[in-house]
């Protein structure tokens, strides 16, 4: 009896030890083959007028009063207004900076002035003295006292340079002069031109639409919107208006899941909670690479677009910034075999499986093509009534030849 025992437990670990054995299987077969991806985005128009900060760049600015986001407005409506202070602040400065050029010029004449003042009174004495001193030059020494001579006669050479000395200070204090006056009358010039520039940013301190639409507020890199008291630079993008009659919805899907989406794949989509308006369109353009989305998330995402015709945009009364889901058909054959993305392995850059051959379970490359959320179109690797393992064995299960 004990002997029957030990061979009753030692058949039931053996089916115990079969069942935990036993994995997941499906058989590959071929079939029609409609493949698709889930992918989420918003409305958004088609094209739009971009609104900038009113003024020159580079001006710093301040909202004091700005319309809401995704508040409708009409042509010439005020959109936001700015601050005059830092503008005043800087025409101020300007005009201390255009007086004190006045001042600096006047003064500036008035040495050269002098100095053409001094200089010319040398020139005139020295004519004096050199006139003397040619005039005693011949003279007969028997007629007059030779003191007398001595004390009025200068020597010629002397004051004929010293007279040219003279000319070339005169026309050296001229030429430096005339210099340093063209110097004064360009920074005259540049102060005169910032005033004007800053007179015309206080005549731009409103926003007004160009034409009616509704307001839509730009996010800046960190994902914040414009809002009063921020600061701003003349020339920023602080939002846009969008042409209401062309709508389209923009797309975000990974990186990993977006192999095989391409132009021209049928698209449908609907508003989330709105899963009965289904809008049946197709992609018109897909990124060549793809970017991530917020700095707080490293997933890198591929985008697409696809147009939504004006009669089902005006229909469903379709704004930008909606959000929006559905599916992308990236692809439907009669013919073909596809395998459940559970059981594919990527190793070194290729894919794997493991089907069963006569020693068990073996791994196998495959060349995949499109990839859907649950299952993936098989190239080559794979053929109809092969029996394919779900869960690839763990490393151990592979070296103990599992």
């Amino acid at each position: 009896m004990r002997a029957g025992l030990i061979a009753l437990l030692a058949l039931v670990a053996g089916c115990a030890e079969e069942t935990q054995r036993a994995e997941p299987v499906e058989r590959v077969s071929a079939g029609p083959v409609y493949l698709e991806v889930e992918v989420e985005g918003e409305v958004r128009a088609a094209k739009a007028t971009s609104l900038n900060v009113p003024g020159r760049q580079w001006t710093r600015r301040q909202p004091i009063w700005l319309l809401a986001d995704g508040e409708p407005v009409e042509a010439g409506e005020v959109i936001a207004k700015f601050s005059p202070e830092q503008s005043e602040l800087e025409l101020s400065q300007t005009l201390i900076d255009l007086q004190r050029n006045v001042i600096a010029r006047a003064g500036k004449h008035a040495e050269l002035g002098g100095v053409q003042g001094r200089v010319s009174i040398d020139l005139a004495d020295v004519a004096v003295r050199l006139g003397i001193a040619r005039r005693y030059a011949g003279a007969d020494f028997g007629m007059l006292a030779r003191n007398e001579i001595l004390d009025a006669l200068d020597d010629e050479k002397f004051l004929s340079v010293r007279e040219d000395v003279l000319e070339w200070q005169r026309d050296n204090a001229n030429d430096r002069g005339a210099t340093e006056m063209a110097v004064l009358d360009a920074q005259r010039s540049t102060y005169e031109r910032n005033a004007q520039l800053r007179r015309a940013n206080l005549d731009a301190l409103e926003l007004r639409a160009p034409h009616a639409g509704i307001l839509m507020l730009t996010p800046n890199w960190t994902g914040e919107k414009p809002r009063v008291g921020i600061t701003m630079m003349a020339g920023e993008v602080l939002g846009s208006l969008p042409d209401m009659s062309a709508m389209e919805v923009e797309l975000y899907l990974p990186q990993a899941e977006s192999q095989g989406l391409a132009t021209g794949q049928r698209l449908q989509i609907y508003r989330v909670g709105r899963p009965q308006q289904v809008i049946d369109t197709q992609l018109k353009w897909v990124s060549a690479s793809a970017q991530t989305r917020s700095r707080e998330n490293p997933v890198r995402f591929i985008t697409a677009r696809a147009d939504v015709p004006r009669e089902v945009a005006r229909e469903l009364r379709l704004v930008p910034g909606q959000r929006m889901q559905g599916r992308v058909q990236i692809l439907a054959a009669e013919r073909g075999i596809t395998v459940p993305n559970v059981a594919v392995t990527d190793r070194n850059g290729s894919s794997t499986v493991f089907v069963r051959e006569e020693a068990g379970f073996k791994e196998r490359e495959i060349e995949l093509g499109a990839r859907g959320n649950a299952r993936s179109e098989v190239r080559s690797g794979l053929h109809e009534g092969e029996l394919l393992r779900l869960i690839p064995p763990r490393v151990d299960e592979r070296s103990a030849g599992t």
